[in-house]
């Protein structure tokens, strides 16, 4: 298990995206030359996200929605603190 804390905030699409519900922002980790934040969900994994379009179109999602999806990576080595928002800074 990774060591370092990696912060996450959990959405739920306000429409079904993909067959894909809820999605995990890592809003500390910039993806390369794109301006936007990494993000994951089952379907898919790994790929980045406009952080800002992502809460404009989804809502929090409660831990019971985000369950499945908070094991997956704590599966695949994540150590998470899960937030609601990004911080402002």
């Amino acid at each position: 298990m990774d060591t370092e804390i990696t912060k996450v905030v959990f959405r739920k699409f306000n429409h079904t995206y993909s067959g894909c519900e809820i999605i995990a922002l890592f809003p500390e980790i910039a993806e390369e030359g794109s301006g936007s934040c990494l993000s994951y969900q089952h379907i898919g994994q790994h790929g980045a996200a406009d952080y800002n379009y992502c809460i404009a179109i989804s809502i929090p999602a409660t831990p019971e929605e985000y369950a499945s999806l908070q094991s997956e990576l704590q599966s695949i080595g994540y150590n998470l603190k899960i937030m609601q928002r990004r911080n402002s800074k």
